[in-house]
């Protein structure tokens, strides 16, 4: 038998929505057809018995029902299975007969260890922990031998394998739609002294020394995992009668000597509760005593708690976008005086720090208003929400998942589009810099920008639809990122550097893991472009008309054109310049001095000389690009291949028309009132709205 050339996550890849086997995909859960395709895929042969299939892919749903889920299986209608525990038991199963040489159906300690070798090779080349993983795989072996005969049945080792929580934190197999009272386990190392809530043992070790929930902070030892821990806190309500019945949930934690808010004593060390909504404290015998009645504490106006959520038929909701694992279908009522967050994180942006934020917001709010991008989109998000009529939405990551996020928005049949606000985790963060949120995510306490978007005012932005009409159909080239425009649009010098940026990173994405190594990518990148020039004489190579009127570039020399709705790019150089006359002055050149505006429905256009020029901007020795037009409407003519860029997101051109015209809808955006400091040195952005002088107005 040999290895399979794939990984797994790449035969995955076939079942998400507009992949090869997308047909056989219901959410997280494939059906007995795809679960074959898997296996054939996967595993690179043809002649797998479809009998063998079936009973293998009844076999996993039978450990499903019995070994973990203690519930019964979802009522889609369909015979399906967990995606993430049928990789996990067809991996346990290859590996089995893999490794058992003398095929009597037995694994001794020789080929256990073989096994355990094997296994720290294929999660180190695949990303994950592997820190805590031989002792934990040492200890799975010793459980999973259950009669102490010195051997291990198939049995034994699939069923011993599925139930070792520990082992599948430690291989990234984790819960992506919680089930109601089901903890979300991570492998964590606690930096000062925590204790485990099932023996009440202190816990300790040199690295990761147990579990904590990811939603509630409950903590355990890892061999603690499986002996009957509480369960997490509800997310939402299974009756229509307890719609709005505000009460605690009560969990168990060290609450670190505070005081007890019934009798206001000191708490010992795990003799307390603490509420996950309210973050109130008792005495264990205190919990009956005080007022049943929980007000989410300082964070209610953003908390979308468990009585606001409740379940419904699939006849009153036929979209199964919003089911739990164990087959609850839900919807929200609007809980007077709030505005519940709709979070969506994307975990890739800014390295690891997108995946600390999302276990962040999992935390502070309700694990049901928190999404990660990475699973299912915005989808899931916007239908759950799209009944309410007040709620803000945040967005966690780059300008490009901003814009993502727009363009689900306008898609969506709402009855309300909640006003943004950004969470800044990308590189540049153009959007993030002009509302003021910074130019990126420090690792502040997220309660105090939670506090900012409570307190922040509203603003509209211009959004342009933007269309790419290739000369010859037969060389469409890429495809065009996006078909909206809410930040810039550029063609030449700097959408080929991102171009470039962007190419290498889909190739290598190991080397992009944090901003500051992204920055330095850039720098190279941009150093190499000064050398090459590929973007010389542009001016030759593209007509530009506004409103109609053509663009006279004959007098200057160009690299590069981009097209402003916001006074910001390259993460924080105002291209258009600053005014000093704002009110009615004169320019040097021509028109009267206008405001850059991103709600006055007008574009602004600039021309680049090169990259020198782009950084002079950046550093501020000199104070704009070439000022070339304000106007509400503009084509592009190009006549050979160029680079393009929407928003950050490039692609490479053939010669084409660019048409770019105002969308008429303008979306509403969260501005912060607040100074928020830049640590990495980039800005400081006060609340002075940026202005700057223009050129004819065409």
């Amino acid at each position: 038998m040999e290895y399979s050339s794939l990984r797994v996550k790449d035969v995955i890849k076939e079942f998400h929505p507009r992949g090869r086997l997308a047909q056989h995909s219901f959410g997280e859960r494939v059906d007995a057809g795809g679960f074959c395709l898997f296996l054939k895929t996967y595993l690179e042969v043809d002649d797998i018995p479809a009998d063998f299939c079936q009973r293998l892919y009844n076999y996993f749903q039978h450990v499903e029902h019995d070994g973990i889920t203690k519930s019964p299986l979802p009522k889609a209608g369909t015979e399906d299975t967990k995606v993430g525990s049928l990789i996990f038991s067809v991996v346990f199963l290859v590996t089995f007969k893999l490794y058992d040489k003398d095929s009597n159906g037995l694994l001794d300690s020789s080929e256990v260890d073989r096994i355990i070798t094997q296994m720290m090779r294929a999660a180190d080349y695949l990303g994950w922990d592997v820190t805590e993983l031989r002792p934990v795989l040492k200890d799975m072996m010793t459980a999973i031998d259950v009669d102490d005969s010195g051997t291990v049945t198939l049995e034994e080792w699939v069923k011993g394998g599925m139930n070792n929580v520990p082992l599948l934190v430690l291989l990234g197999l984790k819960v992506k739609n919680k089930r109601d009272g089901q903890h979300i386990w991570r492998m964590k190392h606690f930096n000062k002294p925590a204790y485990c809530s099932v023996c009440q043992n202190m816990l300790l070790g040199l690295g990761k020394q147990g579990l904590c929930c990811t939603c509630c902070k409950y903590t355990l030892h890892s061999q603690c995992a499986n002996k009957n821990p509480e369960s997490c806190a509800r997310t939402f309500v299974r009756s229509k009668k307890e719609i709005g019945v505000a009460a605690h949930d009560w969990i168990r934690t060290d609450c670190n000597s505070n005081k007890c808010q019934v009798c206001h004593k000191k708490i010992k060390t795990l003799a307390g509760r603490c509420c996950v909504w309210c973050q109130e404290m008792r005495h264990d015998e205190c919990v009956c005593s005080g007022l049943s009645s929980c007000d989410c504490g300082p964070l209610r106006d953003h908390i979308l708690p468990p009585w606001a959520i409740y379940t419904v038929s699939k006849e009153e909701d036929s979209s199964l976008l919003n089911v739990t694992p164990d087959g609850h279908i839900l919807q929200i009522v609007q809980i007077p005086d709030t505005h519940p967050l709709l979070v969506f994180v994307n975990p890739k942006s800014g390295g690891k720090q997108g995946e600390r934020v999302l276990r962040k917001f999992q935390y502070l709010l309700n694990p049901r208003q928190v999404y990660n991008l990475s699973n299912g989109g915005p989808a899931p998000g916007l239908h759950f929400f799209r009944n309410l009529s007040e709620y803000r939405m945040l967005v966690c990551g780059g300008d490009g998942t901003v814009g993502w996020l727009l363009e689900a928005i306008d898609k969506a049949d709402l009855q309300v589009h909640p006003p943004v606000a950004v969470l800044p985790l990308g590189t540049g963060n153009d959007l993030a810099r002009c509302l003021r949120w910074g130019g990126g995510y420090d690792g502040s306490d997220l309660r105090e920008i939670l506090k900012e978007i409570e307190n922040s005012e509203l603003v509209l932005m211009d959004r342009w639809s933007i269309r790419v009409i290739p000369e010859d159909p037969k060389q469409a080239g890429d495809p065009v990122p996006y078909e909206i425009i809410n930040n810039y649009f550029s063609i030449g010098v700097d959408a080929s550097i991102a171009h470039r940026f962007h190419s290498m990173r889909e190739k290598h994405p190991q080397r992009f893991n944090s901003r500051m190594k992204n920055k330095l990518w850039y720098l190279e990148f941009a150093t190499s472009e000064t050398i090459s020039a590929s973007c010389k004489r542009l001016k030759d190579s593209l007509r530009i008309e506004c409103c109609g009127k053509h663009l006279d570039l004959s007098s200057v020399s160009l690299e590069g054109i981009a097209v402003l709705n916001i006074p910001s790019m390259y993460g924080g150089s105002n291209l258009w310049g600053e005014s000093k006359k704002p009110d009615g002055g004169k320019t040097g050149l021509v028109g009267p001095v206008s405001v850059l505006y991103m709600s006055d429905k007008l574009l602004e256009v600039v021309g680049l000389e090169g990259v020198i020029e782009m950084g002079q901007i950046y550093t501020g020795l000199k104070s704009a690009g070439h000022r070339l037009a304000q106007t509400s409407q503009i084509t592009i003519r190009t006549n050979k291949s160029l680079p393009m860029q929407i928003d950050g997101e490039p692609w490479m051109q053939p010669p084409c028309t660019v048409s770019v015209v105002n969308n008429s809808n303008q979306t509403l955006i969260i501005k912060t009132l607040c100074f928020r400091l830049i640590k990495n040195g980039n800005a400081v952005h006060s609340a002075k709205q940026i202005t700057a002088p223009t050129f004819p107005l065409v």
